[in-house]
């Protein structure tokens, strides 16, 4: 391929998804969301999973727990209030003649739900079947209405964006429908799939039988109607294989050039004098683990080496990462440098900030919590003092990452949850200094091959034994026909004075599904799974004092169950 070509190709890749027949700038904006803004953005950013609407199924034989694609006839529509929440909710039940199916939404404008789900019309309907008793529901199904006197058959040639075939299911933001993201992610694949090339050696591709990247790219964003739809996931799946084998090449490429830059680079050698964490060890009501002295010692022996650390510590909740930071920061302060903890959610930089305060508070160290929104006069004065070098240590979001935000001298930056951050928040952090120290704690576990892989540019301590006294954490995995024995384990330890807290993921189509999801999933466990119990709600679209209500509820047991979103 000439450099001529390549650069025509790249060029076209780089086209805004503006220029796309039928995005807008509002669209756009939404995209944009998404972190898309190419139409090579939008190449690789895959189908989460796949629907089969290859062929419909009467409502009597829909499967419960599955995705089923069914037509009928709208019955009745109209609002409806829950029995014990006393919540609106509107309800549409539809018969295809074999059967009755009821259909709800919990977030909808009357008005246009009435004249859309009028009785009497025909539509086919997409979405996850639920049992209640005797009774099967869809929650927020996919509609497409058919016109008046328009056959199903008629209807699924008509649109093979909507039926008649297996569809890829996108991730989605707010004001954008699955529907329409199927039209511009289709239009793109059709129109740029093919300047997408591969710059793996040949003798590679051939080696590992490998799919050139325009065709893999086709084949999991519009797969044809012969494929069997459980094989499209799997790592066997051949182009799903030549895409992640490119992906990993050059991750590990960069990673290799990353290490070695970082060798190169001359950091801030440090002096441990002891000055600060004698005083801490001190003061400590308990003895450091072996592991966690361990894992210390690793990291003074970063911090006095001539280069910056770039290490990441894992360890199990509970196992004491924090004071191991804790510890680390002293140091950075004996050498007169700034400390930043950044954390993912407010509510673990409030904790983190708490931790930090009562011990630096006993040694005279001044710490501040930066949060996203707090008013702007406290704002300006917090990265003032920041700026010239009174405040010792900062706990914040993302907001410590944000322009404006500058250090007299940071000398350590601190990433809490490693996986809820990347290689470019740690380039930003990274920047507010000159080469400052990087330490990243996590609680997942890594196996070392993929600490190796993802975090190559990581070196690796494991804090892999638990103060005494600490109960061991055992982490179960539970298929959802286990569901009923994880609820009665649930149900015992509620009744034995503990407490429980449930978190429902973002796993859905658009950025409110995950507050939908909790929504939903808390009125089900207090109207039918637990209903003597006291439930909690807190999700991110909570003011901060709601959100401190409810987590000061929840530590003084006020709430049994807190059913929360990944906040």
């Amino acid at each position: 391929m000439t450099k001529a070509s390549t650069d025509q190709s790249h060029q076209n890749l780089s086209t805004p998804v503006v220029h796309l027949k039928g995005v807008g700038p509002r669209v756009a904006e939404k995209l944009a969301k998404l972190d898309i803004h190419t139409v090579e953005d939008l190449l690789y950013v895959l189908p989460h999973r796949y629907e089969d609407r290859r062929q419909f199924r009467k409502i009597a034989h829909l499967r419960d727990g599955v995705h089923e694609v069914f037509s009928g006839e709208i019955l009745a529509c109209g609002e409806a209030t829950t029995s014990r929440a006393r919540r609106k909710l509107f309800e549409a039940v539809v018969s295809d003649g074999s059967g009755q199916i009821i259909l709800k939404w919990f977030h909808y404008r009357k008005g246009s739900m009435e004249k859309r789900f009028a009785v009497g019309r025909r539509a086919v309907f997409t979405g996850e079947v639920k049992r209640y008793g005797a009774t099967r529901e869809i929650h927020h199904p996919d509609t497409e209405f058919l016109a008046k006197g328009q056959s199903l058959a008629d209807y699924q040639s008509s649109d093979p964006l909507a039926f008649g075939r297996i569809l890829p299911v996108y991730p989605l933001t707010e004001g954008l429908t699955q529907y329409a993201a199927r039209k511009i992610w289709k239009q793109a694949v059709d129109s740029y799939a093919a300047c997408v090339q591969s710059h793996l050696p040949a003798d590679m591709i051939r080696k590992h039988q490998l799919q050139p990247l325009s065709e893999a790219l086709q084949q999991i964003h519009w797969p044809s109607n012969d494929t069997n739809i459980d094989d499209l996931e799997k790592s066997s799946n051949p182009a799903l294989r030549s895409l992640v084998y490119d992906e990993f090449f050059f991750l590990e490429l960069g990673l290799a050039l990353k290490r070695r830059g970082v060798v190169l680079e001359e950091g801030i050698p440090f002096n441990v004098t002891h000055k600060y964490t004698k005083l801490l060890a001190a003061t400590l009501p308990y003895r450091l683990t072996g592991a966690q002295r361990r894992v210390l010692g690793e990291i003074k022996q970063d911090l006095m080496s001539p280069h910056p650390m770039n290490r990441l510590i894992q360890g199990d909740v509970g196992c004491g990462k924090t004071i191991v930071a804790l510890m680390a920061a002293l140091v950075a302060i004996e050498n007169d440098t700034q400390v930043a903890v950044v954390a993912p959610t407010e509510i673990l930089a409030e904790q983190h900030y708490l931790q930090f305060h009562v011990w630096f508070e006993q040694l005279g160290l001044k710490t501040a919590l930066l949060r996203g929104k707090m008013p702007a006069a406290e704002k300006r004065e917090l990265v003032e003092s920041l700026r010239a070098g009174e405040i010792h240590l900062v706990v914040g979001t993302h907001a410590v990452l944000q322009e404006g935000v500058e250090f007299k001298k940071l000398g350590l930056g601190i990433i809490d949850e490693q996986h809820r951050f990347g290689v470019r928040q740690r380039a930003v952090l990274r920047g507010k200094g000159s080469n400052p120290h990087i330490l990243v704690m996590t609680a997942t576990p890594i196996p070392r091959t993929l600490s190796l892989t993802v975090y190559g540019d990581l070196a690796l301590s494991v804090i892999d034994e638990m103060p005494p006294g600490r109960t061991p954490v055992e982490t179960v995995v539970a298929s959802e026909a286990q569901r009923g024995r994880v609820y009665s384990r649930l149900r015992q330890e509620i009744e034995q004075g503990n407490q429980a807290y449930i978190v429902y993921p973002l796993v859905e189509e658009s950025e409110k599904s995950d507050l939908l999801a909790a929504t939903e999933g808390a009125e089900q466990l207090k109207n039918e799974v637990f209903p003597q119990a006291r439930l909690g709600l807190l999700h991110g679209r909570m003011k901060p004092a709601e959100k401190e209500e409810v987590m000061v509820r929840f530590k003084a047991h006020e709430i049994d169950i807190l059913v929360a979103t990944t906040v």
